[in-house]
């Protein structure tokens, strides 16, 4: 049985945070453009309805946070260590190699926070920051990985999988990809499970710098049009340069915008 919400509101979303297990699947479709975001949420199968409450983002009056202070907190294989759940918290992955440390580092304007390797793969460890004081920043060891044994890699993916499928506090996963190449089989099996599994996600594209405004612009549109060959609505997307500090302030308004959802709710 389906059981349907629709959210649609120039300035509104709704994300359900709920506890997940295996007897409840929400998909989570989302198009953001410039700050207006839609959002579209389907609840699977004949299941009593969800006792967590929304958290309700308005971004018309939000402003992109200032970064005052951005520090190292933990690293941890297991989620169940991992800091108190106690503040809202945002995961950022993506394949091995796809720039994500030089976007956090862009992002929290700290040129060391996240360590940057010529050799992909050396993200090994769930990774949390702690940003303003507010909110954590997680770096995720990346999927599609460098060269390790059959072993290791089965290991990464479930202290992953565990991670994303169980830490409660988790708002909003960033999916990073590289805007130069186009919708790759292990990104899409990646973004396809998040969906299953009800885990809510925003793409972000990295090295803008390396392509013409044109190109950009015609890459952005294949992987929507991709995308929107599987799912009814595409995922937020934002494009970024760490080189150019470009893409920025939107990820970082959008996050201020869930941040005040978050702390109004528990409140």
């Amino acid at each position: 049985m389906l059981r349907f919400e629709q959210v649609h509101n120039e300035i509104t979303t709704c994300f359900y945070f709920i506890k997940r297990n295996n007897n409840h699947y929400v998909h989570l479709f989302s198009q953001t453009t410039s700050y207006s975001v839609n959002c579209i949420l389907y609840f699977l199968e004949d299941k009593p309805p969800l006792k967590r409450k929304p958290y309700l983002c308005s971004l018309k009056h939000t402003k992109a946070m200032k970064i005052i202070d951005a520090k190292y907190v933990m690293s941890n294989s297991d989620y169940q260590n991992c800091p108190q759940p106690d503040l809202p918290e945002y995961a950022f992955i993506g394949r091995s190699n796809v720039g994500k440390s030089s976007v956090i580092n862009m992002l929290t304007e700290k040129k060391s926070l996240a360590k940057t390797s010529q050799q992909p793969g050396k993200t090994q460890l769930i990774n949390h920051f702690i940003v303003n004081t507010s909110w954590y920043l997680v770096d995720l060891p990346g999927y599609g990985y460098a060269k390790v044994s059959k072993v290791e890699r089965e290991k990464w993916e479930k202290m992953i999988g565990d991670y994303l499928h169980n830490r409660a506090n988790l708002v909003c996963t960033f999916v990073l990809l590289d805007i130069r190449h186009s919708a790759l089989a292990a990104d899409l099996e990646f973004m396809e499970g998040l969906g299953k599994s009800g885990i809510p996600f925003h793409i972000i594209f990295t090295k803008a710098d390396k392509l013409k405004a044109y190109q950009i612009e015609a890459n952005v549109k294949a992987y929507a049009q991709k995308l929107s060959e599987l799912w009814e609505e595409v995922p937020a997307m934002f494009v970024t340069s760490a080189e150019k500090n470009e893409g920025r302030d939107p990820i970082l308004k959008t996050i201020e915008g869930y941040n005040q959802s978050f702390q109004k709710t528990d409140a």
